[in-house]
């Protein structure tokens, strides 16, 4: 019922709106009730009882004991003020547009979780899981990414680049449009892998600038990556960059880790290890 009547209030406060002059002040109220044109509530003021604005813009500074209904306009509530019951905003952005003199003035608006950092943990311990399932893969991963770098972005930019038009070549097909998901799900899968390659080399190489007399064990080195590489992705600006060069380079090792050995040569020699020298004997001094 109360929402039909906010609904009424609305369409009347339209029509008369577009048929009035503009209000040139703000009035300040002392007592709740029903009134027309945008009001302020001081500061150190209280008012008690239920509010309602229409066609204007609700201020509160101070104290209202009750709840706040504004139609045709909008809520400011900087710091200091207080509403102590529910507040109902209807139609303030469209009559800000629609009608200029009521003004634009922010939103109450509730305080939102962020879950920004909660999707960068999901997507670690996702990481996590594909370097326990496919720990074969992810290090033939990581190689690529040692030895081969530039032809893993290489790769992982025409991975990105073919995405849409090999999802509309399958729908233009019909028959392999169920294939659009297994290609999703793949370009996920590869995202995780290569996201855990390089979390898995950037924790490596930080463990041997710390200790390089030790080896740490992969899982230590892809947690201390994963942390390393996610805290990079939260700093502004910076980390969009991050991400990108996540995206990008994982997913081109990925793919290379499904390639063959032969095709990128002998693996690298074990460190500090050293071809044996030949050639004819060196005379003895």
């Amino acid at each position: 019922m109360r929402r039909l009547w906010l609904a009424a209030a609305m369409a009347a406060a339209a029509f008369g709106l577009s048929c009035a002059p503009a209000l040139a002040d703000v009035q300040s109220i002392y007592h709740g009730g029903t009134y027309f044109g945008s009001v302020i509530v001081e500061p150190d003021q209280v008012v008690r009882g239920d509010l309602t604005v229409i066609g204007g813009d609700a201020i509160v500074k101070g104290v209202v004991d009750g709840n706040v209904d504004v139609v045709g306009g909008n809520l400011y509530e900087p710091p200091g003020g207080t509403i102590t019951g529910q507040v109902t905003t209807v139609g303030g952005d469209i009559a800000g547009t629609l009608i200029p003199w009521t003004g634009a003035v922010p939103v109450r608006t509730e305080p939102s979780p962020d879950y920004h950092i909660g999707w960068r943990i999901a997507w670690d311990v996702l990481a996590i899981l594909f370097f326990l399932v496919f720990p074969v893969r992810t290090r033939m991963a990581l190689d690529r990414l040692e030895r081969h770098p530039g032809l893993c972005a290489a790769f992982g930019l025409l991975g990105w680049v073919a995405v849409l038009p090999l999802a509309l070549l399958l729908l233009c097909t019909v028959l392999l449009i169920p294939f659009i998901a297994v290609e999703a799900v793949a370009i996920l899968a590869a995202t995780f892998l290569g996201k855990a390659a390089l979390a898995l080399l950037v924790g490596r190489r930080l463990c041997e600038v710390v200790s390089p007399s030790t080896t740490p064990s992969p899982f230590v080195a892809l947690i201390v990556g994963l942390v390393l590489v996610t805290a990079a992705e939260l700093v502004p600006v910076l980390g969009g960059i991050v991400s990108a060069f996540v995206l990008l380079i994982g997913l081109g090792a990925a793919i290379l880790a499904f390639t063959g050995e032969n095709v990128f040569g002998p693996p690298l020699a074990a460190p500090g290890s050293r071809p044996p020298l030949s050639g004819p004997p060196m005379p003895a001094a």
